[in-house]
């Protein structure tokens, strides 16, 4: 194996463990996956599908050099604030609806799991932030290798993003079974509570910085 083919399957394997540090951190999508996987085992796929719909045009943004948009602190605190009341108004209303939610099993995100993925991918400043560093620098090293590696990775990682809400949902829909009322209630209050407290602390952060200038 030549020293370029050796450094591009490194590359790799540095972009699967890192893509995999971070869709596993919680975070508002897999709240989602969790209550919509309550009721379709397939629900982390279609989410799977509406974050690829958010993250392919913003890694072809960052391909095209127009990643610096999202370093620009302004862009940033709209993004922290529009989207951190998003996702606390989402989560206050799961948490308030919890007991029918836990009967109905139908929340406050929208009824499609695809369109689940997509909103609450886009009102996520971390996205944003993980995509303008860690991801921005991932892509321009791909760069380094050609395109064809630039397109390999972007796949690779979308499919990091798959197995796992892939995976959340199917562990959900198949252990549903052995949920009292009670606890359909304590995971429906939790992912709502999850959603506000991200929200809170993505409007806070901005706020904090506009207060100390």
């Amino acid at each position: 194996m030549d020293p370029i083919t050796q450094n591009i399957w490194v590359f790799f394997g540095m972009a699967v463990v890192i893509s995999f540090s971070g869709v596993m951190m919680p975070g508002p999508v897999l709240a989602a996956t969790i209550a919509k996987g309550y009721r379709d085992e397939r629900a982390g796929i279609k989410i799977a599908l509406g974050h690829g719909l958010i993250e392919f045009p913003l890694m072809a943004l960052i391909v095209l050099s127009l990643g610096f948009v999202f370093e620009d602190e302004r862009i940033m605190l709209a993004i922290g604030l529009v989207g951190g009341a998003l996702l606390v108004f989402m989560g206050a209303m799961m948490v308030r609806a919890r007991k029918e939610i836990a009967v109905t099993g139908k929340d406050s995100l929208p009824e499609s799991a695809l369109a689940a993925g997509a909103l609450t991918t886009s009102v996520n400043p971390y996205f944003f932030l993980w995509w303008a560093t860690v991801g921005a620098l991932l892509i321009f090293t791909a760069e380094e290798f050609g395109a064809i590696v630039v397109v390999a990775f972007a796949i690779i990682h979308w499919s990091c993003d798959l197995a796992w809400y892939s995976f959340t949902s199917f562990a959900v829909f198949r252990s549903r079974h052995l949920w009292t009322p009670l606890v359909h209630e304590v995971v429906f209050g939790t992912c709502g509570a999850l959603m506000v407290v991200f929200g809170a602390y993505f409007i806070l952060g901005p706020l904090s910085e506009i207060a100390s200038q």
